[in-house]
């Protein structure tokens, strides 16, 4: 990708009301720009970041069994009513009424949606169990939509859902799921705790949360020392002087609802002896926005972002000082993902713009490279590192494919 076509380019200073590195960082390297409060436009950049953790994800997810599908937004009164959290989750919902007077809500979260929907197919034991998710926009009236991207009013959310015969092949699941996100973030880079947690308006279990530590984030949990397991603070009920005492950033949840929606929306399935029970069931939430954000929180420094390689928006970034362009063709006809900054800026903005945008190597192409001996023409530099080195053109593609 040229970066004279890159739409937007970089901003010189961050929204003078951006507290958050996340804000301040994907807002001046053009990665996400703001509508209004919680909402937020995420930009090319942006949308390259965010489709590589979705990647991630789906890859994960389908390896466990899961099938990818995609639900409405758009709910009908009638369905929420059947749960009662028409009533019960109302602070957090966005509802509206059609030219005819009919009740709406725009999608919060999908379990009643999915209920509906496996009542009409799912008919025997031998149906079960069932593993369905999708990638969606929630829409949640926050109080306090801060912390740029972190808390938005809308979001993209992946959740999945899964049916069962039996509480032990719920909770068989349960524990499969929290395996996979902790696969999933270890591929994105995060370092997690789990913790127990409450349910809130998705049920009154206890739930567990998947914490990443930072300044930023809202949640404060106790961790069991030298574990990665502990609790989140309103579910907390142990001597605070036996704990490590963190402030962290829910990434994703995982919820055991048991049997309450499929009673209240009569969802059942006929049992191994002939009998008619109601179906197992259980939720599992990942923010993908929310975890480009909170990957800017605990991987930046005084000049900007530090993608992890896994989600950056290119492997590399292509400095060009002279001549640069055969090198660009090179590496991309080499199946490397290259940000080429071809404009005719003075060098030291092309590097303040390296560092802000984070792409895990800068390389370099100028005068005093391409006189280099042994053909050692590019300066390969690690975002995350002061070291430089000279490398020939062979030599770094055999990096980038490593």
């Amino acid at each position: 990708m040229r970066y004279s076509q890159v739409f937007p380019k970089t901003l010189r200073e961050a929204p003078k009301e951006a507290v958050t590195a996340n804000h301040k960082l994907l807002v001046r390297a053009g990665f996400i720009d703001q509508l209004m409060a919680g909402s937020w436009t995420l930009l090319p950049l942006g949308w390259r970041v965010v489709t590589k953790i979705n990647q991630i994800i789906r890859e994960e997810m389908n390896a466990i069994g899961c099938q990818e599908m995609l639900m409405p937004l758009l709910h009908p009164k009638e369905i929420w009513n059947q749960t009662g959290r028409w009533e019960a989750a109302d602070e957090v919902m966005y509802k509206l009424k059609d030219t005819r007077g009919r009740d709406f809500v725009l999608s919060f979260t999908h379990e009643e949606i999915v209920m509906d929907l496996m009542k009409k197919h799912i008919r025997s034991y031998k149906d079960l169990p069932l593993n369905v998710y999708h990638f969606s926009t929630k829409f949640r009236n926050e109080l306090r939509a801060q912390g740029g991207i972190l808390r938005g009013r809308e979001f993209l959310m992946k959740d999945a859902y899964s049916l069962h015969e039996s509480e032990e092949d719920l909770m068989i699941w349960y524990e499969k799921y929290k395996q996979a996100y902790l696969k999933i973030f270890e591929r994105i880079g995060l370092d997690v705790y789990v913790t127990e947690a409450s349910g809130g308006v998705f049920t009154d279990k206890h739930t567990h949360e998947f914490q990443v530590e930072a300044e930023a984030g809202e949640d404060t949990i106790y961790i069991k020392p030298g574990t990665k397991e502990g609790y989140n603070k309103e579910v907390f009920e142990g001597d605070v002087k036996q704990f490590d005492v963190k402030r962290c950033i829910e990434v994703g949840n995982i919820f055991p609802l048991g049997k309450m929606y499929s009673e209240k929306m009569g969802a059942s399935f006929i049992d191994r002896d002939g009998s008619k029970n109601p179906i197992w069931f259980g939720s599992y939430g990942i923010g993908p926005t929310r975890v480009m954000g909170t990957i800017i929180e605990v991987s930046h420094d005084d000049r900007g972002i530090i993608w992890p390689k896994s989600v950056a928006p290119f492997q590399a970034h292509l400095v060009d000082l002279k001549n640069g362009e055969e090198i660009y063709e090179k590496l991309t006809d080499a199946g490397i993902e290259v940000l080429w900054d071809d404009t005719d800026r003075p060098a030291g903005q092309k590097f303040a713009d390296v560092d802000l945008i984070g792409v895990p190597v800068r390389l370099v192409v100028s005068e005093k490279t391409l006189r280099q001996a042994q053909g050692k023409q590019i300066e390969w530099k690690e975002r995350a590192s002061d070291k430089t080195e000279l490398l020939s053109l062979e030599e770094v593609v055999e990096r980038m494919k490593k």
